[in-house]
């Protein structure tokens, strides 16, 4: 913008085009231009009684932005408030619903100064996240495709979340050195046993069947039939959940995990992700490796091999901010999890005691994969007073998360 603003002044002060009327419709024209493609970062579909936002950046997987955390918001908060709309529909463009937040453009607005604009992202993302929690009217997110970080957060809330054959579940945000957040320490804390906490720390994908399977889905489609569900809906005039959750299931499709399916190492997530430290959970994890001796047990040895190297890769001081958060989400509501999780990240991306969140985005998305250099380097000196920084009040001069709970109340 900084670029074309520059080319318009060279173009008012240079002589020979001092006088053509052009100028100014084109910074017209382009400021136009640009409000046309914020708005077209999330893309609406009209239906007999419902509405659907369509998530519009696929060259980016979907990755949201503040300008889309606003409309989103506006579009829910004045869809819930319109009586011909029965319920509200979610879905993404291309290959992806959503990979989460844009940390690529958070990384360059921090290395820019412009701190404000990453408080906003936050701020707006997690206010619409808590509006969706608390939504009045049944919510279908179909979750064709890469699911992550916030692209769980803006759609495991709702009412209904359809995975497919080609999800692809994750909150990897400790191999970058931030923290599972965007309500992700509310939902992962509450899945079975100790699940939330090893999704939490390794950043392990799931499959549709998977996320079925633990409650993350609660339906499952193989993708070449979302068409017909797409069908369904489009027809459907109603604000009965029960009546969405049959059409679901009548043409959705009967599903069972796999031999590797996570669901058959839950007992082995709970002996392990269910110790009190981060350093506890890696021996238990070492000392199972090492005692799996018959040849029935080499899968568990792989498991075991492969969540170890995951928790290497990740930053030290996230692995431990990130289990305590899931720790204390476990007992907490939606909001008081998304105001503590918004202190978190304000704390994580001001550098005040690690820089380990632009370091992570730059090695591992900016330069394509390098190995970050996490600060501090290992577990033993990721002190307790490091993590409880993470966790303090913001500042005299920083406000809080304010969210309207007065207003809506979590009833998830």
């Amino acid at each position: 913008m900084q670029t074309l603003k520059a080319v318009l002044l060279a173009r008012r002060s240079s002589p020979a085009l001092r006088f053509l009327p052009s100028s100014r419709n084109l910074s017209v024209e382009t400021t136009a231009a640009r409000e046309d493609d914020l708005q077209n970062q999330v893309l609406v579909e009209g239906k007999a009684s419902a509405r659907a936002a369509i998530l519009n950046r696929p060259s980016v997987l979907n990755a949201l932005t503040t300008t889309m955390a606003l409309r989103l918001k506006k579009l829910y908060e004045s869809w819930e408030d319109n009586s011909d709309i029965g319920f509200v529909v979610m879905k993404g463009s291309g290959r992806a619903f959503c990979a989460g937040g844009d940390v690529v453009n958070l990384y360059r607005l921090l290395n820019e100064g412009r701190v404000e604009d990453c408080k906003d992202f936050f701020r707006n993302l997690y206010m619409f996240i808590y509006i969706l929690g608390t939504y009045l009217k049944p919510h279908v997110a179909i979750l064709d495709g890469i699911t992550m970080g916030g692209g769980a957060g803006v759609s495991v809330p709702g009412t209904f979340r359809i995975a497919t054959d080609r999800t692809i579940f994750a909150t990897p945000e400790t191999l970058i050195g931030f923290h599972p957040d965007a309500g992700a320490s509310f939902y992962l804390s509450h899945l079975t046993g100790h699940l939330g906490e090893y999704l939490a720390l390794t950043g392990e994908k799931l499959n549709g069947v998977d996320m079925l399977a633990v409650g993350l889905a609660t339906h499952f489609s193989m993708s070449a039939r979302l068409g017909w569900i797409d069908e369904r809906l489009a027809k459907l005039v109603t604000d009965d959940p029960s009546v969405i959750d049959s059409s679901l299931a009548q043409y959705g499709d009967v599903v069972y995990p796999d031999k590797k399916s996570i669901v058959h190492r839950l007992e082995m997530i709970d002996n392990c992700f269910g110790r009190e430290t981060v350093e506890e959970i890696i021996d238990a994890l070492i000392n199972l490796e090492l005692n799996q001796e018959s040849e029935a047990a080499r899968s568990n040895q792989e498991w075991c091999i492969s969540a170890l190297k995951k928790l290497k890769e990740a930053s030290p001081l996230s692995l431990k901010v990130s289990l305590r958060s899931i720790r204390e989400g476990r007992y907490q509501t939606l909001d008081e999890c998304l105001i503590r999780e918004y202190r978190m990240s304000l704390h994580g991306i001001l550098k005040h005691v690690s820089n380990d969140f632009c370091e992570g985005v730059h090695a591992k998305l900016v330069e394509n994969n390098l190995a970050p250099k996490w600060d501090p380097p290992s577990l033993d000196r990721a002190s307790e007073d490091m993590v409880d920084y993470y966790f303090s009040p913001l500042d005299e001069f920083e406000p809080e998360l304010k969210l309207p709970t007065q207003l809506r109340e979590a009833f998830i």
